[in-house]
């Protein structure tokens, strides 16, 4: 992506803005009063921050933060690492994450400043934690995830996002009490990302409206180049069940209705659906329960199917060809369907400004991989599937993704060698980093005039376009 700047009207003192190619813009804000406020803080020989170079992932300038940042996290890596460890090596399903809970708690109880709420919104295992400044503020929530996945552990790097995230609120509100800096750091320790939709039970539950947050940071650990800009799937999973009536296959199936039958029609349907498919749509299915014995009309089969898209909007357009296959099942045969929703992630909708402040920390971390702007989206796109992604409806969201090693197949997410790999020493390392650039994207929120508007301002264009 190649950017052209507009420059300074000095007769009404406006800042510069920068017009991108893909019609993103970051619109002018009153550099006046801004100029005033940096004047006041920092004397005559010094230079305002601005949206775009807060924003900017090529900007020569150093953050003004960054080392403050990097001293307070290195500090916290030390301190973090044991629980970091207990999570990984204790390993537990959605919503029953009670030894992260506790690990987790206990540690950011015994930060000075913040504020625990256990056991939050009907869930054992969510948590809140708020450091409050007291002074009027944008408010900067922060996920972290906690759950593993069935037999293979914490394949998914979620000890590493939890990490991630509470030394970036910690290092984010250390700064803003040396500093007196205005706002509120909210973190929120989410249960079940894996198949049970805790954030989804949290905004459901009024967590995130009930702190009034404004935005809302995390990252994801894996196999691929660090990127800002994160774009996944919207899921649907759901059940299938078809309901026939029972009678001898041999003396006399004429009596019969055949559910499995049914079941079969619908899934070779479903299969031959593919082929009509649009780049993107991903469409997977098992049969979980296919009859009893084989001389008998089968009464009962079920099967568990999911549907992707790129889009919500897509999704929706998919999911019904996917239903009238499974319709079409009952039609042949006679038997009674029913399809269960079990569960529904939106698509994650990134954003241009948050990703770009991030850009700008991070690439100045010794990252493994620097984040190239032109190749971002491309690389942070993914075909899987998050709760993240209702999050990023309901507020602006930065999901960031990080590399770590994954171990000799180079495999991963979701493999046992995955999970080994998300419990060294090197990984952990990686997602601190990845926390310090999340850390350095709040304190752009708290202290850049204009930027938290333009944040919103590019989520709402956003929305439209996915």
């Amino acid at each position: 992506m190649r950017k052209r700047t507009l420059p300074i009207d000095e007769s009404n003192c406006q800042a510069t803005r920068s017009v991108d190619e893909d019609d993103y813009v970051v619109v002018s804000f009153e550099h006046q009063h801004q100029l005033r406020r940096h004047l006041a803080d920092h004397g005559p020989n010094t230079t305002p921050t601005s949206v775009s170079s807060a924003a900017s992932g090529d900007e020569d300038e150093e953050p003004r933060y960054l080392a403050e940042i990097s001293r307070i996290v290195d500090k916290l890596n030390q301190e973090f690492w044991p629980v970091n460890k207990k999570i990984h090596d204790n390993p537990e399903q959605g919503f029953q994450e009670y030894i992260a809970h506790e690990a987790l708690t206990n540690f950011m109880e015994s930060r000075a400043g913040w504020k625990v709420t256990r056991s939050a919104y009907g869930m054992d295992t969510a948590w809140v934690a708020v450091y409050d400044s007291g002074k009027v503020g944008p408010v900067i929530s922060y996920n972290a995830e906690m759950d593993c996945l069935p037999g293979i552990g914490q394949a998914c790097g979620h000890n590493l996002i939890a990490s991630a995230s509470v030394v970036g609120a910690v290092a984010t509100a250390e700064i803003m009490k040396k500093h007196s800096l205005p706002g509120k750091i909210v973190l929120f320790g989410t249960p079940a990302e894996e198949g049970g939709g805790g954030k989804i039970k949290l905004l459901d539950a009024g967590a995130y409206s009930d702190y009034k947050c404004d935005v809302n940071l995390i990252t994801h650990p894996g196999a691929v180049d660090d990127s800002a800009l994160m774009r996944t799937t919207a899921y649907s999973g759901f059940k299938v069940e078809y309901f026939g009536r029972e009678a001898h296959a041999a003396a006399n199936p004429w009596l019969g209705i055949n559910a499995l039958d049914a079941l079969i029609t619908a899934y070779n349907s479903f299969s031959m659906l593919r082929q009509q498919c649009m780049a993107g749509d991903i469409i997977q299915g098992r049969i979980t329960d296919g009859g009893i014995a084989p001389n008998i009309i089968h009464a009962y089969a079920a099967g568990h199917f999911v549907a992707r898209a790129p889009t919500q909007a897509r999704l929706l357009e998919l999911k019904k060809k996917v239903d009238a296959c499974f319709e079409a099942g009952a039609l042949a045969t006679g038997a009674k369907l029913k399809m269960t929703p079990l569960m529904n992630y939106k698509d994650h909708v990134p954003n241009q400004v948050m990703a770009k402040s991030y850009t700008r920390y991070f690439n100045r971390l010794n990252p493994p991989h620097l984040i190239n702007p032109a190749r971002d989206l491309l690389q942070g796109t993914t075909q899987a599937s998050t709760d993240q992604g209702d999050v990023s409806y309901a507020m602006p969201s930065l999901s960031v993704g990080f590399s770590i090693d994954p171990g000799p197949t180079k495999q991963g997410p979701h493999n046992p060698e995955f999970a080994k790999a998300a419990g060294t020493k090197d990984a952990f390392d990686r997602a601190c980093r990845a926390g310090k650039g999340l850390a350095g994207v709040a304190l752009d929120l708290l202290c850049v005039e204009g930027m938290l508007d333009e944040v919103k301002k590019s989520w709402k264009e956003s929305l439209t376009k996915y």
